[in-house]
Order: C-alpha cells, then structure tokens, then sequence
C-alpha cells in the first residue's frame, strides 16, 4: 500500500483524547494532527519522538494531517488502524500470502453473524467460505515480541466470538494480526493488559478458529506484508 506523498517529518508533542496529536513541524509550527488509532499505543506516545504525517487537501477536514508512522529506534511503526485492511487487501489481490494463494475471489466488509462485518470473505461461492477477521497490531514490550491488544477490545472479544460460530456452521475462519513493525519475530497475546479478550483467543482456537500473524516491510513511501510470525496461543 502506498502512503501518502510528500511524507511530513515532525516530533511528537502529545498524543491526547484518543484521536489527536500536537506536533512540531521542521519549521517549528505546532499543529494538531489526526491520530486514527483508538488504542493505548503504549510506547509509541512518548514525547520527543520522530513522526510521519499525511496531509489532505479535502477542504472539509478539520485537521489537514494525520499520524501515520513513529519512528522508533528499532524501526518505523505503523499507527494508523484505517491502513491494515487495505494492505492486506493488496496482498490477498496479489497472492503474496501464502494461506491464502488458492482463493478464487474475495469481497471486503460483508454482513454475517450477530450484525457484525466480517473484514474479508473469501471464496464467497463456495460450499465452504473463509471468513478472514484483520486485527492491527503495534505494540511490543521489547524482546521481538509483538503483543495484542494493547487495552481491553469488546469488539474484538464478538469478533472471535463470531469466527468460532463460522466454524461451527462448517467454514473456515482465520484472525490475521498484522503487525505494522518491523522489530518483532513473534506474537503473543498480553493477558495483563485485556484478559477479556486472552481468554476470548483461548476459546476461539479450541473452537478451531486459525490465528495467522505478518510482519510488514515499512518505508516512508509504502507499507506491506512481509513474512509470516509464529503465534503464541493461550494454553498451546
């Protein structure tokens, strides 16, 4: 997927009320920027560090930027949670991976279950489909480990909820954890900081719920699926 050009550099003053942040542009001016990213991002909203807008030239938004990357020393971290679908929607039109290179055809946000969307449905005229559920994941701790979530996601929770019932019915379903990092070799679930939704993980993959994770390739002019990271599952 390719980002937005020309790519702004600035330096992050705060990151606040969930969907904004103040930053310093290279010729000093403060600005607001959009943050699409309803998580936590913990480690990713210190003070001082370097940061990658976007900027629009729709003359009807509010904030003309939006945060897309922080610039961490170990690498570019992706934050912008409206990106993952996109990007592995790209991949899924390439076949670059490799779970899912037999697929015939997919369509993106299709209605099924407890009035929920599934992300991508693939194989859409099969007997049996696969319902493919992306979760966006920017959060690690150190030590090459990618965690998710980084805060309690009712949502996600119905979400797994929802993919074990498509197994039930017969169907394939995958949760793909996307991770807009470059620094990590594995993923894992953080327990400590959404315990609703680790044992939510733990019941999907006794439902039979597969768990896939990539990694991305990630430069100031695109990000995309790299390869693919071991997955460490609740009582596995």
């Amino acid at each position: 997927m390719d980002l937005p050009q020309p790519m702004v550099k600035a330096t992050l003053i705060k990151r606040y009320k969930r969907f904004l942040a103040d930053v310093t542009l290279e010729n000093g001016e403060v600005i607001t920027a959009h943050c699409a990213n309803p998580g936590a991002m913990l480690g990713l909203n210190k003070p001082g560090l370097p940061v990658y807008l976007s900027k629009s030239d729709n003359p009807k938004r509010k904030l003309k930027y939006s945060l897309e990357l922080v610039e961490l020393p170990t690498g570019p971290v992706g934050i912008n949670t409206n990106n993952p679908n996109k990007i592995v929607k790209e991949a899924l039109a390439s076949k670059s991976i490799e779970e899912f290179t037999g697929i015939e055809d997919f369509r993106a946000e299709v209605k099924y279950g407890e009035n929920s969307r599934i992300d991508f449905l693939l194989n859409t005229e099969a007997e049996r489909k696969t319902f493919l559920e992306v979760k966006n994941v920017h959060l690690s701790r150190g030590n090459g480990l990618a965690e998710f979530p980084d805060c309690e996601t009712e949502r996600g929770v119905k979400h797994l909820r929802e993919l074990g019932n498509m197994v039930q019915d017969g169907h394939r379903a995958v949760a793909f954890y996307l991770v807009q990092r470059t620094d990590c070799a594995s993923l894992s679930f953080a327990q400590d900081l959404a315990p609703k939704y680790f044992t939510a993980v733990e019941q999907a993959a006794k439902a039979g719920v597969e768990f896939l994770c990539y990694d991305c390739h990630i430069d100031t002019n695109e990000i995309i699926v790299g390869k693919r990271l071991p997955v460490a599952l609740p009582g596995m």
